[in-house]
């Protein structure tokens, strides 16, 4: 897999993060807000994770 493809694959997780966002915007979500709060933190984690990978690349 190419740095374009991960690349790629990244905007794609951004764009679904703001859809999570927006659902859990919804009042009745029940016992769904807990899947998706823990679905974000998950993906703040791969973000954060790809960041800090690949700005160790480009500084080394």
């Amino acid at each position: 897999m190419t740095l374009e493809m991960i690349k790629t694959q990244i905007e794609q997780i951004k764009l679904k993060r703001n859809s999570l966002l927006q659902l859990l915007e919804q009042p009745n979500l029940g016992t769904l807000r807990i899947d998706v709060n823990q679905a974000l933190e998950e993906m703040d984690d791969l973000l954060d994770e790809f960041e800090r990978v690949f700005q160790e690349k480009s500084q080394a």
